[in-house]
């Protein structure tokens, strides 16, 4: 499934569970302090795909 999968991502790349957390760390962080109402998606640009 794994190999199915991988060209489909835009990065070409599979990511693990540290991508996602950073994204919580960043968005407690006080470099995150006006980002505000916002989504971050972490989904190696999965969301991007059409098909």
């Amino acid at each position: 499934m794994l190999k199915q999968r991988v060209p489909r991502i835009s990065l070409g790349f599979m990511g693990d569970g540290r991508d996602t957390a950073n994204a919580a760390l960043y968005r407690a962080s006080d470099e995150a302090s006006f980002v505000t109402g916002t989504e971050i998606v972490v989904d190696v640009g999965m969301i991007a795909r059409c098909d």
